[in-house]
């Protein structure tokens, strides 16, 4: 599992001082980003081959809050990959405290010039990585 660590910033809280829920969608974004550049698929790389990765299903449960200072930890795992739709999963807890702030599940597609992309039929580099980073979440 990757390990992302992100410190609640004082604008990402409300006027109760909790952290606003949408800042938790920025974060798995910095996350999954994390994840493929060390895993070996830089995001700019990506983009480069004209392969873009939109989000197409987004689901957060939110179970304690986090608040200005707070070091949230994000652990990042693949859930399933089939060559042409990711499930990437997303673990968010307190990394002081061990409370479990959040899970969450996004699921993308891949694209290239606005068509869908089976990687596993176009791009047996990056089917690869991904096939193999699901193998090492599976038995995580």
């Amino acid at each position: 599992m990757y390990q992302y660590r992100r410190t609640v910033q004082y604008y990402e809280t409300d006027k109760m001082g909790i952290t606003h829920h949408a800042n938790y969608i920025k974060w798995m974004e910095e996350a999954r980003i994390g994840f493929l550049d060390s895993i070996g698929l830089p995001f700019q790389s990506v983009e480069a081959m004209g392969i873009v990765s939109p989000v197409v299903s987004l689901s957060i449960d939110y179970q304690s809050p986090s608040t200005f200072g707070d070091e949230i930890l994000i652990g990042v795992t693949v859930a399933s990959y089939t060559g042409v739709r990711l499930e990437v999963r997303y673990t968010m807890e307190n990394s002081r405290t061990g409370t479990k702030v959040a899970t969450a599940v996004s699921k993308h597609c891949f694209l290239r010039d606005d068509r869908i992309l089976s990687l596993k039929k176009e791009n047996l580099f990056m089917h690869h990585i991904l096939e193999n980073a699901l193998d090492i979440c599976r038995t995580e």
